[in-house]
């Protein structure tokens, strides 16, 4: 028996993550050797979405030039580390993900904005570490307009700033990411925390009361547990499993706010959406466990949810 087209569509997409060029195509050739061969309905359509993969990954490769700096986004969303050079950028980002980078106590380490992905309750994040930016960032000084323009696609902003260093070099970025009309979500990490006194924190919230301020230490998981969460409510998107014959898949979908079941049950299969009955909803959202409710029942943060066909 297949396994079920919901599944082998997760299934492919967490094979295909950071893979790029001939190692895409090769995943995505195996992957369409393990697809069942049918000729309409939901495999029909993966197979579709695989064979498209792979002409698109040649259009990427050709058009992808030594001296770009554009980051393919990958997972539900992509969010921006920013701050001064030699502020611990990197080692946050090492921490978070499996990524190997080169760090150093010096500045400019590094050069190139860096992704990786991060799962934060389940869903897959992108989180990318831009190059220390200067004061003049946006006049191009040290390459500063193709950093302002990585960011600029981002969805959201982490600064980062040692509790112990100057607030004038934080500002100095800030300020430029505003004369460049870049406007997101934010918060600010405080890092190398273990090594940084209360008074410290105190004066970085003072200099900066506009921002919350998160103190993290890469020697400390629960502080970068809450960097997670923190960088979570920054997307402002909500997570809602699938439940199939009483077992609930542990991968949530990350949803819009305002989501329905019917947004859910799309996401699944457009077919599905257009002709399921309802759905059994457990969390949040339901007045009790296992309530029965039809297509425009808005879903929920933490919501389990079960389409009925």
């Amino acid at each position: 028996m297949p396994m079920p087209h919901r599944t082998f569509a997760q299934v492919a997409k967490r094979r295909l993550i950071g893979k790029e060029g001939r190692e895409r195509i090769r995943a995505v050739r195996e992957l369409l050797e393990e697809l069942p061969d049918y000729r309409n309905g939901p495999y029909a359509d993966l197979r579709k979405w695989l064979t498209s993969e792979i002409e698109e990954t040649r259009i990427r490769s050709s058009a992808v030039h030594r001296d770009s700096i554009a980051v393919r986004r990958e997972g539900a969303a992509q969010i921006a580390l920013v701050g001064p050079p030699n502020v611990g950028k990197s080692s946050i980002l090492q921490a978070l993900s499996e990524i190997q980078i080169k760090t150093g106590d010096y500045p400019f380490t590094t050069l190139r904005p860096i992704p990786a992905l991060t799962r934060i309750g389940g869903v897959l994040v992108q989180l990318v570490e831009i190059p220390g930016l200067l004061a003049g960032a946006s006049d191009d000084r040290g390459g500063g307009r193709a950093l302002l323009g990585v960011l600029r696609s981002a969805d959201a902003i982490v600064y980062c700033a040692r509790p112990d260093a100057d607030p004038a070099e934080l500002r100095a970025v800030r300020a430029e990411v505003e004369l460049a009309g870049i406007d997101k979500p934010a918060f600010l990490a405080a890092t190398r925390a273990d090594e940084a006194g209360k008074e410290s924190l105190l004066r970085l919230r003072a200099a900066f009361p506009d921002l919350e301020v998160i103190p993290v230490s890469v020697i400390d998981e629960a502080s970068l547990d809450a960097f997670r969460e923190a960088a979570w409510r920054l997307t402002g998107l909500i997570r809602v499993r699938l439940r199939s014959m009483g077992e609930t898949n542990p991968e949530p979908l990350a949803l819009e706010p305002g989501s329905t079941v019917a947004g859910v049950a799309d996401w699944v299969h457009h077919h599905l959406g257009a002709m399921f009955s309802g759905a059994r909803v457990w969390g949040p959202s339901a007045r009790f466990e296992g309530q029965h409710v039809g297509r425009d029942h808005p879903v929920q943060d933490g919501d389990v949810v079960e389409i009925l066909r």
